[in-house]
């Protein structure tokens, strides 16, 4: 479905003019909500055990097998604008989120792609391993989603960003963004309407917005790489301000690959993600997807 189409032509029968609806679908990015139902049709499974190709070994760390976390059908999924997931076939994706999380390792996350056609077989895995749950399949919505200092309308508490929690670089571009879009509030109304925020729990998303912070990680090691060679010299007191900047240039090259809540009981918040480049995810390399876990105390 062309999804930005569709709220070019809701935006237009209302009277906003197309190019304001070009700049704010250059903020847009839709999500694909995973969750338990009993409605709709199935598109993944979590828990249990995966479909591997036949004769593959179980995805290891090199010493001990990862948790199977989740697989979906790429087919089955809705396409979404600038979302380049497979057209068919399966990802099937594997964490050990505590690991990943003490170590930043990326060996301790992995995604296999299973090409449609392909001879598979539920595979012989660690179902003794703790982190393996009751298999269930789930459905797909879609989902609205903005950059962090875009704001909210008002119906949006929950991700709703005060100004004053805005560094001034997210507040001179929250300032551009007003100037350049009068009617923000009956586009993000429109996009609500079409796409509505989260209803009850989530297993996972897929596409969207990165995490933020792991961004600003990569920006951090960009930046500081570059200094290291010689290629840049950044002063001290514009360091935040050029991490803030690389990180807004970042935002636009990668793409939250998948984004889950992993269970620890040990923890107040875990999250998990893999998060991979838009070039080489249209490009299939599924292989260069970089695994992330954060564990809040």
């Amino acid at each position: 479905m062309d999804h930005q189409g569709q709220l070019r032509r809701a935006a237009l029968a209302v009277g906003i003019p197309d190019d304001e609806v070009s700049r704010f679908l250059q903020h847009l990015r839709l999500s694909i909500r995973l969750s338990a139902g009993s409605s709709g049709v199935p598109v993944g499974q979590f828990g249990g055990l995966p479909r591997l190709p036949v004769g593959m070994d179980w995805p290891s760390d090199g010493v001990s097998p990862l948790p199977f976390i989740f697989s979906v059908d790429c087919a089955a999924l809705p396409r979404v604008d600038g979302f380049g997931l497979p057209a068919d076939g399966s990802l099937v994706f594997f964490l050990d989120h505590e690991q990943a999380a003490a170590t930043g390792e990326q060996r301790y996350g992995r995604v296999v792609y299973v090409p449609v056609g392909t001879d598979t077989e539920v595979a012989a895995g660690p179902t003794d391993h703790p982190s393996v749950d009751k298999q269930y399949d789930v459905v797909a919505t879609l989902r609205a989603e903005f950059p962090d200092w875009f704001g909210a309308d008002d119906e949006d508490e929950e991700d709703d960003e005060d100004d004053d929690d805005l560094s001034p670089f997210q507040q001179q571009l929250a300032r551009d963004l007003e100037r350049d879009l009068p009617h923000l509030d009956e586009l993000r109304a429109l996009a609500r309407d079409l796409w509505p925020p989260d209803s009850g729990y989530a297993s996972a998303y897929l596409g969207g917005y990165a995490d933020a912070e792991v961004i600003k990680s990569f920006a951090e090691q960009t930046l500081a790489w570059r200094e290291k060679t010689g290629e840049i010299v950044i002063p001290a007191a514009t360091w935040y301000s050029q991490v803030e900047r690389e990180t807004h240039r970042l935002t636009s090259e990668w793409v939250s690959l998948a984004h889950f809540p992993v269970e620890n009981e040990h923890y107040y918040r875990s999250d998990a993600s893999f998060v991979i480049r838009h070039d080489d995810l249209a490009a299939g390399r599924l292989d260069e997807a970089l695994s992330m876990a954060e564990l809040i105390p």
